[in-house]
């Protein structure tokens, strides 16, 4: 079993990657190998729903400047996902939301697969809003369904 964790924080190895980090060791105590996949810090492209994902068969984005495609790559491989992020401004990053719009979207590499998210600095109601916005995705039927 593979679990691959998201950094959607701008900083690589900032208290995002600390707390994902902590996750990731505790599921390969217990035998799970894990990969940290950092969204990096270029800009990244909101979904335009195209349906190039779809019309491609390998669910590949149009977009290719950023870290998305690779991360659809490795999706395939993953049995389930933890994703990462600080909290700005009672938000999850803007990089982040807009890289989960557009893996979700491009659909089969994430389907029927559990999911888990991770917030940092839950010192508001910025928190609670992100769990209750990254559990939407799992309803939208194209996306997490454990």
């Amino acid at each position: 079993m593979k679990v691959l964790l998201i950094n959607g924080s701008p900083k690589k190895e900032g208290c995002t990657y600390t707390a994902l980090k902590e996750v990731a060791d505790e599921l390969e105590r217990n035998g799970v190998e894990t990969e940290i996949f950092h969204i990096g810090t270029a800009p990244v492209k909101g979904c335009m729903g195209c349906g190039y994902c779809a019309k491609t068969g390998n669910h590949q984005c149009v977009y290719n400047d950023d870290t998305l495609n690779e991360a659809i790559l490795k999706a395939k491989d993953a049995d389930g996902f933890v994703f990462g992020s600080p909290v700005h401004y009672a938000a999850a990053s803007g990089a982040i939301t807009s890289f989960l719009d557009r893996l979700f979207y491009a659909g089969y590499p994430m389907a029927h697969k559990p999911g888990a998210a991770v917030v940092y600095n839950c010192a508001d109601a910025g928190c609670f809003i992100k769990l209750l916005e990254y559990g939407a995705w799992q309803y939208t039927g194209r996306s997490l369904s454990g």
